[in-house]
């Protein structure tokens, strides 16, 4: 008798097995959203900029070759001292001073919120006031996050702002 129920025990604590592994894989998500309190709207900080238009469509087409990544925003979109954030890539693009671009993860390092604002010089979240300099992303002094975000790699082409 104990064939077929070693058979049936073995069978049940691989079925378990499986559905615990498939439910440690769900609630292990690398979507950055885990610690993300529910019904934020990124869109309250005021001020800001954020991006709205979809990537990579200028309604024109140059015949050239695209050497870098998608098209995030054009470089008039960006104010000088300012940002626009772009809540679908999870990117916020800077401009600390003319011409000088940066891009940063818009997933805040505190409790990964998606930053809300750029104003005065700093990237705001709304969640619990963490501030970062535009230039390097680096917290604020009396800022809840320790951490800076994490910077982006781009590239200018021409007008174009693309990841690298």
């Amino acid at each position: 008798m104990t064939g077929p129920l070693t058979s049936r025990r073995t069978a049940l604590a691989a079925g378990a097995a499986a559905g615990l592994a498939v439910t440690l894989a769900a609630c292990g998500s690398d979507d950055g959203n885990g610690d993300a309190p529910t019904g934020q709207d990124p869109g309250t900080g005021g001020g800001t900029e954020t991006g709205t238009e979809e990537p990579g469509t200028d309604g024109g087409a140059d015949g050239g070759e695209q050497t870098g990544g998608e098209a995030l925003a054009r470089t008039s979109d960006v104010p000088v001292g300012g940002g626009l954030i772009l809540e679908q890539e999870k990117v916020v693009i800077t401009q600390p001073e003319e011409g000088t671009f940066k891009a940063f993860s818009a997933v805040c390092t505190h409790q990964g919120c998606t930053v809300g604002s750029v104003s005065d010089g700093h990237i705001i979240c709304p969640c619990h006031d963490s501030m970062f300099a535009v230039a390097d992303g680096v917290p604020t002094p009396n800022s809840p996050a320790r951490a800076p975000l994490p910077e982006e790699d781009i590239s200018i082409e021409g007008e174009e702002i693309r990841l690298a």
